[in-house]
C-alpha cells in the first residue's frame, strides 16, 4: 500500500485509532464514516496485514510511573551498521526507542528513561561499547503526540 493507496475510510480509521485505539470501536468509526461495522473491521484487518497498522501500544507517562528522566541521546554510528545496530540498542535496559536519522552527522536518536543520571550513564557506556558515539544529550521535560492531521477526514472537509 503506497502513497495515495488509502481512501477516506482508511484515513478515518487511522485517525480514530491514533486518537484512542483502546476506546474506539469499529461501530464508532462506522458511524463517523457512514459505513458498516463489518466494513470497518475488514478495513482494520487489511491495514494490519499490509503493515500500515504496525501494532497497538500504551502511551506511558514515565514520570508518573517513577522514571522522571527522559533523555534523548543523539548518536553517530557507521552508516553501513546503523540500521543493524537498532535491535541491539533496543535491548539495552532503559532504552525505549531508536530512530534512524538520514541527514546530519548524528544518525541515531536514542530515547532513554530512568530514575536518575545513574540509569542513563550505563546506556551511554553500552552504546560506546557497540561503537556508537554519543554526540549530544538532551533532557526532555514533556512529550506529547497527536494523530496525523491528514488522516482527519472531518477536519479536512472530505466526505
Amino acid at each position: 500500500m503506497g502513497n495515495g493507496a488509502i481512501d477516506d475510510v482508511d484515513r478515518a480509521i487511522l485517525y480514530a485509532l491514533q486518537e484512542d485505539a483502546r476506546n474506539t470501536s469499529s461501530g464508532d468509526v462506522a458511524e463517523r464514516t457512514g459505513t458498516s461495522d463489518s466494513t470497518v473491521r475488514k478495513r482494520i484487518q487489511r491495514l494490519e496485514s499490509e503493515g500500515v497498522i504496525k501494532g497497538y501500544s500504551a502511551s506511558v507517562d514515565y514520570q508518573r510511573s517513577g522514571y522522571p528522566l527522559r533523555m534523548l541521546l543523539y548518536c553517530t554510528a557507521s552508516i553501513p551498521e546503523r540500521g543493524e545496530l537498532i535491535p541491539d540498542i533496543l535491548d539495552i535496559d532503559g532504552v525505549v526507542s531508536v530512530q534512524e536519522l538520514v541527514t546530519g552527522e548524528q544518525n541515531l536518536l536514542v530515547t532513554v528513561v530512568g530514575e536518575s543520571d545513574d540509569d542513563i550513564t550505563p546506556v551511554a557506556q553500552a552504546l560506546l561499547d557497540m561503537g556508537v558515539t554519543v554526540a549530544d544529550e538532551v533532557l526532555v521535560r514533556t512529550h506529547k503526540t497527536t494523530p496525523f492531521g491528514e488522516f482527519d477526514v472531518e477536519r479536512n472537509g472530505e466526505d
